[in-house]
């Protein structure tokens, strides 16, 4: 199955690397141009000049860019040339309508349109760890697992188009409590005087550890957020969230929260920080 992809941020740079060593990727498609032919040439596939070529050229198309609009834009482009019988796969953070909207411009085509959301980081991503949560048509997840099982540990089928989108937006509600809740309570350690990476080795341990502790924990609060997750792409996601909550009639106290904090720190320039600089809010200086 030859296979392309389109978007090479810190994720879709993982991705691709791991989709090329189980031999499917043929090539990749970025705008910024140089960014493609560096990764192709390294990875030995084709960097594509427009997503129309690419989309001529394969089998499936993998998507992974930021966000809606440029989910719409790529698939309006990549319809233009795309082959009848193909699959696209759009592994972005989106809302489950603008999947929806995705799969009804493909299904003109006669191609099938999976949303695909990932949850792992770019840790999961360069490790092919991913957990995958799919929406679409079950025969062509099928047809796609070998390619998406090189970038996963765990591919699960939710139903029908735009329901691995809505199972993303509980993903990343619930990321937001894990954050507001690690943060706040390392930041609660440290006014006790606690010596840090006890508490954090022997919490992890216990029935409250949790990934975000494990691996965020010593760097939040040494007082380093490098980007595993960006804090600015959370609150895009969480005002995903926010509008499918209304929408639906559901909670949404921890996003509403969350964004506000999120937004606090974007205003003082730490919107490309890790999810983790909420520690800057809650530690006492």
């Amino acid at each position: 199955m030859k296979t392309g992809m389109i978007g090479l941020g810190a994720m879709g740079i993982g991705m691709a690397s791991n989709i090329t060593k189980a031999g499917y990727l043929t090539g990749v498609y970025n705008r910024t141009t140089a960014k493609a032919q560096s990764l192709a040439e390294e990875l030995n596939v084709t960097a594509f000049a427009q997503p129309e070529e690419l989309a001529a050229n394969v089998d499936i198309v993998l998507i992974c860019v930021s966000a809606d609009q440029d989910v719409l834009a790529m698939v309006e482009a990549i319809a233009l040339t795309i082959k009848p019988g193909s699959i696209v796969v759009d592994m972005s953070t989106v809302s489950s309508d603008t999947a929806k909207q995705a799969a009804a411009i493909l299904a003109e085509k006669q191609v099938a349109f999976l949303d695909a959301p990932v949850s792992g980081g770019i840790e999961g991503a360069k490790n092919g760890t991913l957990a995958m949560m799919v929406g679409g048509n079950s025969a062509a997840l099928e047809q796609a697992r070998p390619v998406l099982e090189t970038m996963t540990r765990c591919i699960m089928h939710m139903g029908a188009t735009g329901s691995g989108q809505a199972t993303k937006a509980v993903n990343q509600i619930m990321g937001a409590g894990i954050n507001q809740a690690v943060t706040e309570a390392l930041a609660f350690a440290q006014a006790q005087g606690l010596p840090m990476d006890k508490v954090i080795e022997v919490i992890s341990g216990g029935a409250s550890g949790n990934w975000f502790l494990q691996h965020r924990g010593s760097t939040m609060t040494g007082g380093v957020f490098a980007p595993g997750f960006k804090l600015a792409l959370h609150h895009k996601d969480l005002k995903i969230c926010q509008r499918m909550a209304k929408q639906s009639g559901a909670s949404a106290t921890l996003i509403d929260m969350t964004l506000a904090d999120y937004e606090r720190l974007m205003a003082e320039g730490y919107g490309d920080e890790d999810i983790s600089a909420l520690y800057r809010l809650k530690a006492i200086d």
